[in-house]
């Protein structure tokens, strides 16, 4: 009898567990679960390991690093959600697990991706963008701050700053969650920017918009795309501190600055007046021992450069000495320079011809080119008479010739117009023919471009006539054709 389990494949371990790893994977590849995150844990990788769990069952899950930075939402023990991403399996472990993609609060899913899509859209705008953070100044002299005045919001930024460095605080009350909540701190944050430097209200250095914590929906105010937009606008540095350190608003990513808390923005505007203080104090003494160092390396190298020297009057005597020698010796070299010039110039004076001599010599080469000049002048002279005769004689022969060039050309002209005057056509219409032209006036030659009831031009001897090409043949016969009507061609 055959052993029936001879027919089943055998597969080892690993293959059964990749076999079941691929039917997994292929069959939900694309999946959402909904529960509660349990045993949550950031691995120091920055992989995210936890349990989505309900009533009757749990499956773990993974998130990478990757994936990680981007979830929306910071997971936390007993937070329930909706976890996007793909089922699989983990061989070592022969357990199932979801990787997630993506994660949502459960029952908000709806609002926090109108809060994400607003985000994307806003940040393409660039109103997120790094390079347009700027610094806060380190000691303002006014802060305005935009809460609700009512809130123990505003008692712990007046308190801190109290502690800390006193300032000049400006509060501009505003509504912090509810309907015009959000209008209501755009107009503050733009209220403040209005205000003119040096004006009846001071204008402050900086701004903190700040509220308590609450769920997604009280904190929605701050992620209007009014309130982004006019923190973004904000030519005042802006601190957001809106919730708890774990809440996150839009207006954290426009602003220049984000406070986990509002006590925090308030240390975060003004340094500990008694540190600063300090820091001064510290500051001065190094100063002052820099400079004191400084002076005694100052008097050191001086000293040293003193004893490099020597005595200063001696150098002097050594160097008045040396200048009148060289004074003596400049004198001696201007005389004999002058000597030498001297008898050169003395020298060159004797080779020199006499003067009288050279102007008698010039004067008799003068007198032999003005006799050349004068006879090369009467040759040319009468080599002028000469050409202008030659050219008088020319020019009456050219208009000889020119005469009887006119008087041929005239006579071939007048014949030549005789001739086109014999074979011109109109001496054809003196005979009694007409010229017939159609109505662009261009000649029909024959009867078949003559198309019945078109409009025809006649050209006789005497004028012109309209007429219509008639189209009918007419029988022949002894009996002569009756009239044609005025204006037709038969």
């Amino acid at each position: 009898m055959t052993d029936p389990r001879g027919n089943l494949p055998e597969y080892s371990v690993s293959e059964l567990s990749q076999a079941v790893k691929r039917t997994v994977e292929d069959n939900f590849e694309i999946v959402r679960v909904r529960g509660e995150i349990s045993g949550f844990k950031r691995h120091s990788s920055g992989h995210l390991y936890f349990t989505l769990k309900d009533a009757d069952a749990a499956i773990d899950g993974v998130c990478w690093r990757g994936s990680a930075g981007k979830l929306g939402i910071k997971p936390e023990d007993g937070m329930e959600v909706v976890a996007t991403g793909r089922l699989t399996t983990y061989p070592g472990r022969s357990k199932y697990q979801i990787v997630v993609e993506r994660m949502e609060l459960a029952g908000q899913g709806a609002l926090l991706k109108l809060i994400e899509d607003r985000k994307k859209r806003l940040a393409a705008e660039g109103l997120f963008a790094p390079e347009r953070k700027r610094r806060l100044p380190y000691l303002p002299d006014v802060i305005g701050v935009i809460t609700s005045p009512t809130g123990a919001v505003i008692r712990d930024i007046l308190h801190r700053l109290a502690d800390r460095f006193p300032r000049r605080v400006i509060v501009w009350p505003v509504a912090v969650q509810g309907e015009g909540a959000a209008e209501q701190v755009a107009t503050a944050i733009r209220g403040f920017n209005a205000l003119v430097p040096g004006g009846k209200v001071p204008r402050p250095d900086v701004l903190i918009v700040a509220r308590g914590g609450g769920s997604l929906e009280d904190l929605m105010a701050f992620n209007e795309e009014i309130v982004v937009r006019a923190a973004a606008e904000s030519e005042i540095p802006l601190v957001s501190a809106v919730g708890h350190e774990t809440d996150t608003t839009l207006i954290d990513f426009a602003s220049d600055v984000r406070a986990p808390t509002p006590t925090a923005a308030a240390e975060m505007v003004v340094p500990v007046r008694q540190e600063l203080a300090a820091r001064i104090a510290r500051a001065g003494a190094t100063l002052e021992a820099s400079l004191e160092r400084t002076l005694d390396e100052r008097r050191t190298r001086i000293a040293a450069a003193a004893r490099a020297l020597g005595d200063p009057k001696r150098l002097l005597d050594e160097r008045a000495q040396r200048v009148d020698e060289r004074g003596e010796r400049l004198k001696l070299a201007i005389v004999a320079s002058l000597d030498a010039r001297k008898r050169r110039t003395l020298e060159l004076g004797a080779r020199l011809p006499d003067p009288k001599t050279q102007l008698e010599r010039a004067r008799g080469q003068l007198l032999r080119l003005g006799g050349a000049l004068a006879a090369n002048a009467g040759a040319r002279k009468t080599a002028l008479a000469r050409e202008t005769a030659h050219l008088v004689d020319l020019l009456a022969r050219a208009k000889a010739g020119t005469a009887r060039g006119i008087e041929v050309r005239g006579q071939r002209l007048a014949a030549l117009d005789k001739l086109l005057e014999s074979v011109s056509y109109k001496k054809v219409l003196e005979r009694g023919f007409a010229l017939v032209a159609d109505a662009d006036g261009k000649p029909i030659q024959s009867a078949a471009k003559a198309k019945p009831g078109a409009a025809v031009t006649l050209t006789f001897a005497d004028g012109k006539a309209g007429a219509t090409i008639d189209g009918e043949k007419k029988p022949r016969g002894p009996a002569a054709p009756p009239p044609a009507k005025q204006g037709s061609l038969l």
